[in-house]
């Protein structure tokens, strides 16, 4: 027994899930088997709206708002008269790049063409001044050879004292190229120029 109205119970909430269903289906498929409500909803939603900007200047201007034209007939009196327009440009082809003319001064009669340098001579640059080589800081105060030896000298540099003979680098820059017995030829590997230092007593 008990068996049997579980089976009805199930097919009643079959059935009536089955009636909710058709309805639901049958609400969202009215619209589209009947159609609008009524044909003047149609056309209002077939015709163009109107701008509220241009209906409100029309009003403030006291004209008629433009319909536009949708005649598709082909006017050939417009089309003629765009056809006799000619174009009058600049003479300028614009498909060529082109520089401003250059003016080129004339010269005066003094052959110069900078007319305010000319008339005062005092405005041109002189040439700069020759860089000079700064003074070579060695003291050669006297000689360190013996006879039959090669002549070798000293010099001194702040507190260093140095024996070189001709040949020699002293401080890693200063190089003797000949010496003398009154003064010694000192080049100055940095700044290649060549000093000669006199022999000083002391």
């Amino acid at each position: 027994m008990q068996l049997g109205l579980e089976n009805k119970k199930k097919t009643m909430w079959a059935a009536g899930l089955g009636v909710l269903a058709i309805v639901a289906v049958a609400y969202q498929l009215i619209p589209v088997f009947i159609g609008p409500s009524s044909p003047d909803s149609s056309a209002q939603a077939a015709a163009p709206a109107v701008p509220r900007v241009a209906a409100r200047t029309a009003a403030k201007s006291g004209k008629k708002p433009r319909s536009e034209n949708l005649d598709p007939t082909l006017r050939l009196e417009l089309l003629a008269s765009s056809e006799q327009t000619e174009y009058r440009g600049s003479g300028r082809n614009i498909f060529v790049s082109q520089a401003e003319p250059v003016v080129i001064p004339r010269p005066k009669a003094d052959g110069t063409t900078d007319h305010n340098n000319a008339e005062d001579p005092t405005k041109w640059p002189g040439l700069p001044p020759v860089p000079t080589a700064p003074p070579i800081p060695l003291q050669f105060y006297g000689f360190a050879s013996r006879l039959g030896e090669p002549q070798k000298i000293f010099l001194k540099m702040g507190g260093d004292v140095w024996v070189a003979g001709e040949g020699d680098v002293v401080g890693l820059r200063y190089k003797v190229i000949r010496i003398t017995p009154t003064s010694v030829e000192i080049l100055d590997s940095v700044t290649s120029s060549k000093q000669s230092i006199p022999l000083t007593q002391g």
